[in-house]
C-alpha cells in the first residue's frame, strides 16, 4: 500500500483554493496595490487565516488538507513572485476559452464581469517571459510550508495528510525569450522543480495543478498533430520537474478552467487520460461531479489505471451552490470503487473554490463547508457498503452447501419418469438447456396420477405439476417437484 491509498475507509480531500477571509483580502489588496502596509501584521493575518481554514476542513471531515492557497492572490501574481524572467503585460488581452466564449458571447461577457476574473483583489495581467527563467520563491514557499504544517499539527493531522499545490510548467506565461517551445519548457521544468522539491523535502504531499492540458485540445489554430505534440511536451516537462520525488508523494490535478457556464467546448476525459496517467504521480484528480463530465466514469471500464495509483474524482462540484446529497456522493464513489478498487478512490471536489482572491466567490463560503460535510457523510456511506460487502459475500457463499444438500435429499423414486423430449437441461431438450423453459407437455403426458388421487387443498404447498422450473446461474433447469412433508397429499407419501 502507498501512503495515498485507502486501508479501511474512503478518504476525503479537496483541490486546494478556498475563500480568503475579508481581513486578509484587505491586507492583500493594500500590499499588491502599492499602498502602505505592515508586513509583520500581514504575516500574522495570513498565519491566523491558514490555521482557521485548516481547522474548518478538519471539522468538516476532510482527511487530506491544505492551506487553501490563501497566500496566493492569483495565478499571474504567483508566477511573477516566484519566477524570474517574466514581466506583466496589461496591454495584452487574455484569450481564454475562445471557442466557448465565441459560442456564448453574451453570457460570458456578463459572467466574467461578475465571476472568475471579475472582482479580483489584484488585477489580472498576462505575464511574458523576457529573460532566463529562474526560481526565486524560496521564502514564499517556506512560509506556506510553515503555516500549513503548524495548522495541521494543531489539529492533529499528520504530515502525510497535508498537501500544497504548485503550478505545472504548462501554464507559465507566454514565451518571447527562448528559441523553441521545447527549450522554454525545459527551462521552466528546471526552475519550478525547486518548489516541488521544497514541498516534498518538508515531508508533505506536492500537488501539481494543470488546467492547461485540457484547454490545449480546444485551442484555436492547432491541428491534432500539434495538440498531441504539445501535450507530450507538457507531460515530459512535468515529469522532469518531478525527478527525484517518489510518485506516492505527488498528486496531479487537472480541470477545465471555467466554473459555471454551458461548457460545451472543452475536452473529454478520454482525450487527455493517456497523458494524465503518464505523469509520475500517486493520485490523479479530475472533474466528475458536473453534468458535462459525470458520465465519464465509464472510461475506466476499459482504461487500466496503473498499479497502486489512486483516482480522486470530483464528487462535489465547485460550479453550483447546491449541496450534493450524501447518498448521491456515495453512489459516485461506488462507481469508481467498483472499477478500480476501494483502496484506490479518494473522494474529492471538481476544482478549487477560489482560484483567484475574491471578495465574492461563486460558491458561498458557508455552502462550501456544507459540501465538505456532505462529502464526509457520503464517504462514510460508501465505506460501510464497500468494507461490509466482502463479509456479506462470504456468509452467502457459506450457506450454499446446505441448500444443495436439501435438494439432494428429495427422493425422485416417488415420481414417474419425465415425459419424452423434456430433459434436465440437456442439449437434446427444446432449447438445448438454455433460455426459457420449454413448452409444457400435453395434458395426456401429465395425467400420470390416479383419478382417485386427492387434489391438494388450498393450504398445501405441494406443486401440482410434474415438473418445476428453476433459474440457476442464468440458465433454466428442470427440478423434480418438491413439497414440504407436512403438506404433501397423503396419496403421495
Amino acid at each position: 500500500m502507498t501512503i495515498q491509498q485507502n486501508t479501511d475507509r474512503i478518504q476525503t480531500t479537496h483541490i486546494g483554493s478556498l475563500p480568503r477571509p475579508h481581513r486578509l483580502l484587505d491586507a492583500m489588496k493594500a500590499k499588491y496595490s502599492g499602498q502602505p502596509y505592515d508586513e509583520a501584521a500581514y504575516e500574522r493575518e495570513l498565519r491566523a487565516a491558514v490555521a482557521d481554514t485548516v481547522r474548518k476542513q478538519v471539522d468538516c471531515g476532510i482527511d487530506i488538507i491544505t492551506d487553501g492557497e490563501l497566500s496566493k492572490p492569483g495565478f499571474f501574481t504567483y508566477i511573477r513572485e516566484r519566477l524570474e524572467g517574466f514581466e506583466s503585460r496589461p496591454s495584452i488581452k487574455v484569450k481564454l476559452f475562445e471557442q466557448e466564449v465565441a459560442a456564448f458571447p453574451e453570457y460570458y461577457e456578463q459572467y466574467f464581469k461578475q465571476a472568475m476574473m471579475g472582482g479580483t483583489v489584484v488585477s489580472l495581467a498576462p505575464v511574458v517571459c523576457v529573460g532566463p527563467v529562474k526560481y526565486r520563491g524560496h521564502k514564499l514557499v517556506q512560509t506556506d510550508i510553515a503555516n500549513v504544517k503548524a495548522a495541521a499539527a494543531a489539529t492533529g493531522v499528520p504530515n502525510r495528510h497535508v498537501f500544497l499545490p504548485a503550478t505545472a510548467p504548462s501554464g507559465v506565461g507566454i514565451n518571447e525569450y527562448y528559441k523553441s517551445y521545447e527549450e522554454y519548457f525545459h527551462a521552466l521544468a528546471a526552475a519550478i522543480s525547486e518548489e516541488y522539491h521544497a514541498i516534498y523535502d518538508a515531508g508533505i504531499l506536492v500537488q501539481i495543478d494543470d488546467p492547461f492540458l485540457p484547454d490545449l485540445f480546444y485551442e484555436l489554430g492547432l491541428d491534432d498533430k500539434e495538440k498531441k505534440r504539445r501535450a507530450q511536451i507538457y507531460v515530459d516537462a512535468t515529469n522532469a520537474a518531478l525527478k527525484g520525488i517518489p510518485p506516492e508523494w505527488v498528486r496531479f490535478h487537472t480541470c477545465y478552467g471555467i466554473n459555471e457556464g454551458p461548457r460545451i467546448h472543452e475536452a473529454a476525459l478520454s482525450e487527455i487520460i493517456d497523458y494524465v496517467l503518464q505523469i509520475k504521480a500517486g493520485s490523479y484528480s479530475f472533474e466528475a461531479a458536473n453534468p458535462r463530465h459525470e458520465h465519464e466514469y465509464h472510461l475506466f471500464e476499459h482504461v487500466k489505471v496503473p498499479k497502486d495509483k489512486v483516482l480522486v474524482p470530483g464528487v462535489v462540484t465547485h460550479a453550483s451552490n447546491i449541496v450534493e446529497h450524501p447518498e448521491l456522493i456515495a453512489e459516485r464513489i461506488m462507481r469508481f470503487a467498483k472499477l478500480v478498487g476501494r483502496e484506490n478512490v479518494i473522494a474529492g471536489a471538481d476544482c478549487g473554490f477560489s482560484s483567484q482572491a475574491l471578495y465574492n466567490t461563486e460558491v458561498h463560503p458557508t455552502v462550501i463547508w456544507e459540501k465538505f460535510k456532505a462529502m464526509r457523510e457520503g464517504a462514510e456511506i460508501a465505506t460501510r457498503k464497500l468494507w461490509a460487502k466482502r463479509g456479506g459475500a462470504s456468509r452467502k457463499k457459506a450457506s450454499r452447501p446446505a441448500k444443495k444438500k436439501l435438494i439432494k435429499t428429495r427422493s425422485a423414486a416417488r415420481w414417474p419418469p419425465l415425459p419424452s423430449g423434456v430433459g434436465r437441461g440437456s442439449r437434446s431438450g427444446p432449447l438445448g438447456g438454455r433460455g426459457r423453459p420449454p413448452p409444457m407437455p400435453s395434458r395426456s403426458a401429465l395425467s400420470v396420477r390416479s383419478a382417485a388421487r386427492p387434489r391438494p387443498s388450498a393450504t398445501t404447498c405441494a406443486m401440482d405439476s410434474t415438473l418445476a422450473w428453476k433459474i440457476s446461474a442464468g440458465k433454466w433447469r428442470d427440478v423434480r417437484s418438491r413439497s414440504f412433508t407436512r403438506t404433501t397429499p397423503r396419496s403421495l407419501k
